[in-house]
This record gives C-alpha cells, sequence and structure tokens, in this order.
C-alpha cells in the first residue's frame, strides 16, 4: 500500500494576520472614533512604554509612560490656555493606575501651587501647598485635606504649628501672633481654639505690639 504524506501542518491564515494586525514594541499613531490621538509605543495592542495623548474635546496632552493602557510611570498632564491657546502644564510627576500617585507637582486655575506626595489621584503624604493670597502650608496631607502635623504661614508671616484634621485646625497646636508679639499655645478643634494660654513671644521686636505686655503667671 503506498504512503500519503500529507503536508505540514500550518496554522490558519487569519490567525497570521491577526498577528501581524498586533501593534508591539514600536511607534505608532493611532486615532480613535472619538478624534483622540495617541503615539507611542504598545504592547499587545495596549498603550505601553513611552507615548503622547491627545484629547480632542479639551485638548488635553499627557506625555510619558504607560502601562497597558494606562498612564503609570512618570510624565506630565497639560491643557491649552483659553485664551492664548498656549500648553501649560498642570501636573508633572509619577503616575499609578492611570491616578498621580507618587511625587508630583500640580498647578491650579486660580494660581495655587501643590508639590508633594499623591495617593489615588489626592494629595496624601507631605507636601507644601502655595495658596493665592499668599499663605503657605507645609506638612502631611490626606485624601486632598492637611491632616496630622503641619504648618500654615500666613501672608502676614503669623503661623499656626500643630494638629490638622480634615483642612482644618485640630488637637495640640501654637499660633505665632508675630505682628503683635503674642503665642497661643493649646487645644484646637474644627479651626476652634478650645482652650490654652496667651503669652508675649518676641513682643521687642514685633512690629505692631500690644500696647501693655502680658503678666506671667
Amino acid at each position: 500500500m503506498p504512503i500519503v504524506k500529507h503536508p505540514p501542518a500550518t496554522e490558519p491564515l487569519w490567525h497570521e494576520w491577526d498577528r501581524k494586525a498586533q501593534k508591539c514594541g514600536l511607534r505608532h499613531t493611532v486615532y480613535a472614533v472619538n478624534g483622540d490621538q495617541y503615539t507611542g509605543e504598545w504592547l499587545d495592542n495596549l498603550k505601553h512604554g513611552k507615548g503622547t495623548q491627545v484629547w480632542r474635546r479639551t485638548g488635553a496632552i499627557y506625555s510619558g509612560d504607560w502601562k497597558f493602557g494606562k498612564r503609570d510611570g512618570y510624565g506630565s498632564y497639560s491643557i491649552p490656555d483659553p485664551v492664548t491657546k498656549e500648553y501649560k502644564k498642570v501636573y508633572t510627576g509619577w503616575w499609578k493606575n492611570n491616578r498621580k500617585c507618587g511625587y508630583g507637582a500640580m498647578s491650579y486655575p486660580a494660581g495655587e501651587h501643590y508639590e508633594g506626595e499623591w495617593s489615588g489621584g489626592l494629595r496624601s503624604g507631605w507636601g507644601w501647598m502655595y495658596y493665592q493670597d499668599g499663605s503657605i502650608y507645609e506638612g502631611q496631607w490626606l485624601k486632598d485635606q492637611p491632616a496630622g502635623q503641619g504648618m500654615l504661614q500666613l501672608p502676614n508671616e503669623n503661623r499656626y504649628e500643630g494638629g490638622w484634621k480634615d483642612g482644618k485646625k485640630h488637637g495640640p497646636g501654637k499660633f505665632f501672633y508675630l505682628d503683635k508679639g503674642q503665642l497661643f499655645e493649646g487645644i484646637w478643634v474644627a479651626d476652634i481654639p478650645k482652650c490654652g494660654i496667651l503669652m508675649d513671644f518676641g513682643r521687642d521686636e514685633a512690629p505692631a505690639p500690644t500696647q501693655y505686655p502680658i503678666p506671667k503667671v
């Protein structure tokens, strides 16, 4: 009986087509149906590596690291100025799973600025916040609010040092009234001093000291 030789098994042609269609490693520019645009590296049809995303509706741009389709690593997020149309960076720093995470700096519309730690897209950890009125907060944050230990310096250089909770003075703290040469040390609850001691502090250097010094107990 003659031996019949069969051709070697080969994969279906559509497998080869699908494999060739996969974007992997090389840089590609892809346009979404809604007009968004991505130029950068890919892995298994997902944004992975270095790349730049442009959102058509807002004009916003993210340029930096990607991991399996999400912003992950170091990158910057910029938006166009509504008047000049020039791009200005809103956030520069670290990302994880498409959210700000790690150390980064962010600018806000009113001219305020934050530099410090983030977690899950919120200010969490240690950081500095520069407010529009000239105040500066340095200390701990939790879920986008001052929480823990921190110092708030006002434009006139008066300052509070102590505990915070939900963005308000809370717990033991000291308020330095450097303009009057006084110091209040006590306990705060939701921004309100509940009990404490008021004493003179740096009275001789104060620009507007009280008329009479506080008697020592």
